[in-house]
């Protein structure tokens, strides 16, 4: 359930325009919780990107989003810094949206269980039928049906940017449950080091009228803070692109 790139009223504005190139159009959802089909509408989305000859996360990154590469930039990052090194057995992903960091996650690693909790229902069923991953029920901020301890990976990408900071701190709390001594979590937010003047200044001036609660900045010191009293330790962080400026990686690794 991601938006990266653009701002999200340029990002709807140009994705608009290249749906109904294809005869399409971006239209809001409705009857779920926010999920990724406020941005990207699935039956459109999937027809685009056959039409263009593309894989559906080629497409939202290289054309929707105009950042060509970006998902794959953050996969490479995320191995250089030994994250599948360990050959994770379980993964659970928040808010995977449209798979396409779920899809490269695979392509590092062979988990024998993959676990998504996924607010929009159409994507969430192509990601259990194509990729035979298990889909969670969503409630609130809510891990609830996965077991203490159990996953050896949890993600979030372009997730915590986009939610209230409550949402984003019960969250934390639940993917430190969920996650097994020695095991990694990975999410990104958009933290200070995303927000220097020129970046505030972007956001201000060309960042459109935002979409509820995105784009929301959150401290890095209130992440790393809140993730040692969880017994996680910050491995590493890197940027990595958000609308018109920047988001940042955080790596945490909790304790044995």
């Amino acid at each position: 359930m991601t938006a990266s790139s653009r701002s999200t009223s340029v990002w709807k504005s140009g994705a608009r325009r290249l749906l109904r190139r294809t005869g399409f159009d971006l239209v809001r959802s409705t009857g779920h919780q926010g999920g990724v089909d406020d941005f990207i509408p699935f039956e459109a989305t999937m027809r685009a990107a056959r039409s263009a000859g593309m894989s559906v996360g080629d497409y939202i990154d290289d054309v929707m989003n105009g950042t060509p590469g970006a998902t794959r930039a953050t996969v490479d990052a995320l191995r250089t810094r030994g994250v599948y090194s360990d050959g994770p057995d379980t993964v659970l992903e928040i808010g995977p949206g449209s798979g396409r960091y779920l899809e490269r996650t695979l392509k590092e690693c062979s988990p024998r269980r993959y676990e998504i909790y996924e607010t929009a229902a159409p994507w969430a069923r192509h990601l259990v039928e194509t990729f035979g991953v298990v889909a969670r029920p969503t409630a609130d901020s809510s891990l609830a049906p996965t077991p203490d301890g159990s996953v050896d990976l949890v993600q979030a990408h372009k997730v915590f940017n986009t939610v209230t900071f409550l949402c984003a701190s019960r969250y934390f709390f639940e993917m430190a449950r969920v996650t097994r001594p020695g095991g990694r979590i990975v999410f990104d937010v958009m933290t200070e080091n995303c927000l220097d003047p020129a970046a505030v200044r972007a956001w201000a001036t060309k960042g459109g009228s935002g979409h509820g609660s995105y784009p929301a900045a959150l401290p890095r010191t209130t992440c790393v803070d809140l993730f040692a009293t969880l017994d996680c330790d910050l491995e590493d962080g890197f940027l990595a692109p958000l609308g018109v400026a920047s988001t940042e990686v955080l790596v945490f690794r909790k304790r044995p």
